[in-house]
Order: structure tokens, then sequence, then C-alpha cells
């Protein structure tokens, strides 16, 4: 391939071929020209009238956006010496301003490193020399922590400051003196886009690298084939952009297929209630707990323009699908994604979905699960394996060797497949909890305590015991209208009981008053375990 990177640092830290997945390209939506700009493909090819992005702050069409990021990666190409191949950290909540900084970057040949804006400095300057950021384009609101982070870091050659949708910055008025106008790098579609770092579930994120191509495969399978979105829908989700489940739900998918990106600065469930009923959204992504917690609270929002529901980032409990069922008469669209293969690789949508199970693997993807020889089984229990458009490609990092198998993504999942080709999540491959000799997979146990209404939200691990090994440990956030307390406990104990195998009830029970989480909302096990 003849890459357009002048700077070849990234395509430099690839992993070799040899560790790479296998790569599948067999549907014909997935056979894209060798000269490739996944931005231009995004934003300049639906009508200029037809709306973008909206929010509290305005409103942004399509042909405002082409505009704004060409004006951007002018600014960074003419006056910040920004050239192909060197990468930008963007830092700021979902608005329009970031979304025309994502596309003037990839405009500009730039590879784009997105960051949650709940990183501390040293989270940041990590980040920062990892990959050799040169360039940042940061809401002002957030500028404190990564002028710590830069400092330290020292890699920050040209910094641009934005303020909000507020059209008020440092960046905008510069912008104001920019000429109309950008002809956007001739990338290949195989030259690095983006390096998504993973939200650091395991301990030390690991950054992801992503092609070109990988942007619109992930919409022309998944999005494209399960969801199959109409013209004019209206997206929202809880996610920053930075995890990659948001900037599909919010960027790529509204853009691939001519919708409008209703971007929400504010987290929980209320402020994703009133942006719904107010900007009158059609296509909802959010997770598992966001959809529990905004049950009880219905009955005070119009959600009727909704038509279409997806749930990632963590196990969908039965319980929680049900009860949303119930509650709205819309059916969630399970899926599991990761950030090493950009997006949902196993779903099912309308009739094809079986409550309980994540679905079958989408259009596009090959998914199996491997016996403890790491060979495909055609059914049965085994860790998770998949291969399709998109795959793992760690920047510089030795685990590639752990995720990738005989050319298979191993995800880290324990499921088990059926006979007809549905994938029911079983555990992390590394929360089986062994007590007594019995293998306990600890978000059974969650299913069965979600089941209780007294749950908010819950975590269970396997804690050290001297007679079993280890015990069922339980962690649980009271709903409100309940008292914590030894009586509860107890109640939760025999309502596990009657629900699961009794060897499986959760023999410690303790109250917290959250969970600790990632940025993106992840339950992190291992604080737990420490």
């Amino acid at each position: 391939m003849t890459s357009a990177h002048v700077d070849t640092f990234v395509r430099d830290r690839l992993p070799p071929e040899s560790a790479q997945p296998d790569f599948l390209f067999d549907l014909p939506e997935l056979k894209y020209p060798a000269r490739l700009n996944a931005a231009l493909e995004l934003i300049d090819t639906q009508p200029a009238d037809a709306l973008a992005v909206v929010n509290d702050m305005g409103e942004w069409t399509y042909g405002e956006m082409r505009s704004l990021s060409d004006r951007i990666a002018r600014l960074l190409t003419e006056e910040e010496g920004l050239v192909p191949g060197n990468r930008v950290m963007l830092r700021g909540p979902n608005n329009a301003t970031m979304f025309a900084a994502w596309l003037g970057v990839l405009k500009a040949g730039g590879v784009v490193v997105s960051t949650m804006p709940l990183l501390r400095p040293g989270e940041i300057a990590t980040l920062l020399k990892r990959a050799e950021i040169s360039h940042a384009i940061v809401d002002s609101r957030f500028i404190g922590d990564f002028r710590q982070g830069a400092a330290e870091a020292g890699t920050v050659k040209s910094l641009l400051r934005y303020d909000g949708d507020h059209g008020k910055g440092e960046l905008e008025t510069r912008l104001q003196g920019v000429a109309e106008g950008f002809e956007a790098v001739a990338t290949h579609r195989d030259d690095p886009a983006m390096i998504a770092f993973t939200s650091g579930t395991t301990g030390s994120p690991k950054g992801c690298i992503h092609y070109h191509r990988d942007i619109l495969a992930s919409c022309d399978s998944f999005a494209r084939h399960v969801l199959q979105p109409k013209p004019g829908a209206r997206w929202a989700c809880s996610a920053p952009i930075a995890f990659t489940f948001g900037l599909g739900m919010l960027l790529m998918f509204p853009w691939r297929f001519g919708g409008t990106a209703v971007t929400i600065e504010t987290p929980g469930p209320k402020p994703l209630l009133d942006a719904i009923r107010r900007h009158r959204v059609t296509n909802l992504a959010t997770a598992p707990t966001a959809y529990k917690a905004m049950i009880p609270l219905l009955g005070d929002y119009d959600i009727s323009t909704l038509d279409t529901c997806v749930s990632a980032g963590e196990h969908l409990p039965a319980a929680t699908w049900q009860a949303w069922h119930e509650a709205t008469d819309l059916r969630i669209v399970d899926g599991i994604g990761a950030t090493e293969m950009m997006h949902i690789f196993i779903s099912a949508s309308g009739d094809d979905i079986r409550p309980g199970a994540t679905g079958k693997a989408v259009p596009g993807y090959a998914a199996t699960v491997l016996d403890d020889e790491d060979q495909p089984m055609r059914e049965g229990t085994g860790r998770l394996a998949v291969k399709g458009p998109t795959g793992c490609r760690y920047f510089d990092d030795p685990r590639q060797a752990n995720y990738v198998k005989n050319h298979w993504n191993v995800t880290g999942d324990t499921y088990r497949l059926d006979a007809d080709g549905y994938f029911w999540f079983v555990a992390r491959s590394d929360d089986m909890i062994i007590s007594s000799g019995y293998n306990i997979a600890a978000p059974e146990v969650e299913g069965a305590l979600y089941a209780h209404p007294a749950v908010q939200e819950c975590a269970v691990i396997g804690a050290p015991c001297p007679e079993r090994g280890q015990k069922v440990a339980a962690f649980v956030v009271v709903a409100p209208g309940y008292a914590a307390g030894e009586d509860l406990a107890a109640v939760l104990q025999d309502h596990v009981k009657a629900r699961i195998a009794p060897y499986k009830y959760p023999r410690a029970v303790t109250f917290v008053e959250a969970l600790p989480k990632t940025a993106t909302g992840k339950l992190q096990r291992f604080a737990l375990r420490a």
C-alpha cells in the first residue's frame, strides 16, 4: 500500500502481520476503494441542509459541520504545523465542536486520540507520552487537568482551546479568519485514523489502532444489518466518543445513514430522558444499568419517539430486558463489542432477539467458542473468539499475543454457543468463581440479584475463603425505599437461592454507596477484589 502518512510513528508500532488476526471482507459493502478518508464519507456525502447535530445550544446542518471541520483541518495544517500521521488529542464532552474537531483531524490526515473527560493529569500524561501526541484540541472547561498532564509529558507543541458549543473560544475566534474549503488528505483505507485507548477495567490501558476503513466497516456491518437505520433518525448515547461504543452510536452511525446526533453533556438517567423528550430521539444507546435506572422515572417523561434501543458495555440481564420491555413495549437490542474490535460484533434485533442471549454473529463477522486447546467448537461453553472486517492491533504492546490466538480475536469472555448459533454470556473469563469445586459465573448471581426490587446496582466477585477456596461475595447498591442491613442481606440471599442453584448464593453481602467504575461506566471488579 502507499500510505499518505508523512509521520509513520503509529504505523511503525503496529504488531507484525503474523501477530494480527485474520480479517474478513466478504460482504460487498465492505470492499472499500484504496483511497478512503472516513471523514469525507461521513460528513461530505449527505445533503448540506440536513440536520447533523442538535443539542441544548443549537442545531448544525451537514453543510455547517462540513465547513467547520474543513476550517479546523486548514488551521491545523496551515498554521499549526500538522502533517499526516501526527497524533491529535481531543478532550471534552460530546458536542458539535468536538465532533467537528474529530472530522477535521481525519481530513487533515491526523490520527485522533480521544480521551474521557474524567481522566486526571497523570492519566493524560501517560497517553500523551505513549502516543507522542504533538497537537491537542481541548474544551476550555477541561483545560486545567490537561495543562498539568501536558507539562509532565512535554510532547504537545500546539494547543487549541474551544468554548463548548458557545462559539466564543480561542479556536472559534481564529477560525473566523480561516478560508472556507479544504481538500482532505487522500489517506489509504489502511492508514491509521485513530488510537482508542481501552477504559482500563483490567489496569493499564491498551491502545487500539483503527484504520479509516474500520470506521466505515462498523457502520456497514452492525449498524446497517442489525439496526437498519433510517435517514432522519435522531440518535442519543450516554457514552463519550472516546469510548468506541459512543463513537459509533453518536457520530459514525448517524452520519453514515443521514441521521442526527443528539449530544448530551450531563450524565445520568434524568438528563437522558429529558433529552429524549425535548429532542425527539428515536435511537437510544446506553448501558444496562442506565435502562434499569430509567424505568421508575418513565412516568414523568414522554419517550414515545423512541423506536430503537441498544445496550452494550456490560452484560444485559434478562430481568432488565424484560422490565424495560414491559414498561415501554420496546425490545432492547443487546450486543457485545470491544475497543479492540471497534464496535459490536454479536447482536440480534426484532424477532431474532432471545432475551438473555447476546445474539448471533453480526453479518460480516464469524464467531465461535474455543475449547481448552484453542480449537473452535460447534456448540458448548468456552472462550469467545471472533474475526471480521475489524480486529485487534495493539499499539506497541506485547499483550497483542494474549488477545490474538490462531488469528482469532479472543475477547476474554466465556460464552455458551447453542445449536441455533446464539451466544449466551457466562462471564468474563477471569470472573469465574471456583467455590468448593463448583464453577460459578459472577454475572449469573448478579442477574438473580437484579431481579429483586431492592437492588439498584450490584457486583459479584470471588473472595478468598479458607474452607471453600473462594466464596461468592456480593456488593449491593440499595434502591430507594429499602434499608440496607442484615435483614435485607438475608432476604437477598434467600431470593438468590430461590432463583438459581442454592450453592451459588452470595455468602457475603456488602452494601455500598456506589460501585467502582471506569470513566465509561464499566464495572472495575479488580477494585472490588483489592
